[in-house]
């Protein structure tokens, strides 16, 4: 395992581009694919790419502030001792591993965009406590990414009265998807397995430490000097106090009239109010905020370029010809397996798990019909292969990567290695279910 996943390292390390190449390459891919296979001309694939190229400005924006305003909050000195003082429970870089898997997989399993700050800040933490590889323990913080919970979008859609696909397969309880035994157990195998291969993987020769020169400036000086009222209101607490007080305000009415839902836009509340209360000033958090920003511009860049490449799937008719070749060669009994596959192979391309669904969910839920295959299993193999091959899929890991401060070629070596051994215990699971 050492050696292979070594090799894998040196390979991705060799051979990956950046993440923003890489998004021009998997653009270039499916222009071809979409004249080869789906014959649609040159100038249709320019349209197509030009109409998707703005659909994802609003989750562009949202992945943004979950961005900055976890990365401001994590900057605060209360945060940052607290998860210094977590850290320091790790004085071995195994037990840097192992802690930073099970509290990054818990935030992933309770929301995915929460995870993601969470386990980059908690793996600076590590990396300022313990002499660890640092690719590798950020690698590690992003493996349980894959994890699909409470949160996960599509069996909660399914589960809900009156969505798109009601009529045709009705409600599918999460009981019977989610919180099903299996779907538990699995989550739990996953957590054991992910431990696992990090614990056995051993810290290179020349080991790459956390750089965090900036961190170490964040806070503001005191102001020295006479100060005129612009001065004095910009290091004053008072402006920053009201407004996360305000903020977080509204998110307790929230809770107690019962309409508070953990939420991409909750979430990113819940971080500017934390962050705008434990800064010291205005001055001090738009600093952090400056680093933030920094940190963001990847995903700045490339979530259009993505949305681009979705507009060329989707109005092609790439999906649809992808999902009938997967069809067509499927029983009763490999069908969830190659839905797994089928959904993490299209998930490559468009990195929005409901956006998807509603392509290839009628299709895979008529062919799940007419082979007469379990719905529920099928639903979650649909959603658990959306998740799966965004541990070599550098979109999803642009957040993560931003508040670490790597790039995607510093952690792939890891994930695709990953990658292979999640994917047959999912897939092993399906099988044994069938």
């Amino acid at each position: 395992m050492e050696a292979i996943t070594n090799f894998s390292v040196r390979i991705v390390q060799r051979y990956l581009p950046s993440a923003f190449v890489l998004a021009v390459i998997l653009t270039a891919i499916t222009f071809v694919l979409g004249i080869a296979i789906a014959g649609q001309s040159p100038m249709a694939m320019v349209g197509y790419w030009g109409d998707g190229f703005s659909k994802l400005f609003t989750f562009g924006m949202q992945m943004v502030l979950v961005l900055l305003t976890g990365y401001v909050l994590a900057m605060t000195p209360i945060v940052k001792n607290a998860l210094n003082a977590l850290a320091k429970q790790a004085s071995t870089p195994k037990q840097a591993l192992a802690l930073t898997i099970l509290v990054s997989f818990v935030c992933y399993y309770l929301n995915w965009g929460f995870g993601m700050v969470a386990g980059a800040i908690l793996a600076r933490a590590m990396g300022r406590s313990v002499k660890v590889h640092f690719p590798l323990i950020v690698a590690a913080a992003y493996g349980g990414e894959l994890v699909r919970g409470p949160s996960s979008s599509i069996p909660l859609v399914i589960a809900t009265p009156g969505h798109f696909m009601e009529k045709s397969i009705g409600i599918v309880p999460v009981s019977q998807t989610l919180y099903s035994s299996w779907n538990i157990a699995l989550t739990i195998v996953l957590l054991v397995l992910l431990i696992a291969f990090f614990m056995l993987q051993k810290q290179p020769k020349e080991i790459i430490l956390l750089d965090d020169k900036e961190d170490d400036d964040i806070e503001v000086k005191a102001f020295e000097g006479k100060m005129c009222f612009s001065d004095w209101i910009e290091h004053s607490r008072l402006p920053t106090l009201f407004l996360g007080l305000l903020a977080a305000s509204y998110l307790i009415a929230k809770i107690i009239n019962g309409s508070f839902s953990l939420d991409l836009n909750s979430m990113i509340l819940i971080f500017l109010a934390l962050g705008l209360i434990l800064h010291r000033n205005s001055a001090s958090y738009l600093h952090a905020a400056e680093l933030a920003v920094k940190a963001g511009r990847g995903i700045i860049v490339q979530f259009p370029l993505y949305a681009g490449i979705a507009g060329m799937m989707t109005k092609a008719g790439l999906v649809t010809i992808f999902s009938n070749a997967i069809i067509s060669v499927a029983t009763v009994k490999t069908f969830p397996v190659l839905t797994f596959l089928c959904a993490g192979i299209v998930n490559f391309f468009i990195p929005s798990g409901g956006g998807q669904w509603a392509i290839q969910g009628p299709i895979m839920m008529q062919a799940a019909y007419e082979l007469g295959a379990d719905p529920a299993l099928t639903i979650m193999a649909f959603t658990w292969g959306d998740g799966w091959t965004n541990q070599i899929q550098p979109f999803w890991a642009l957040p993560l990567l931003g508040v670490a401060g790597l790039s995607a070629r510093d952690i792939m070596g890891y994930l695709v290695i990953w990658l292979g051994i999640s994917g047959i215990a999912i897939a092993g699971t399906f099988m044994i279910l069938m």
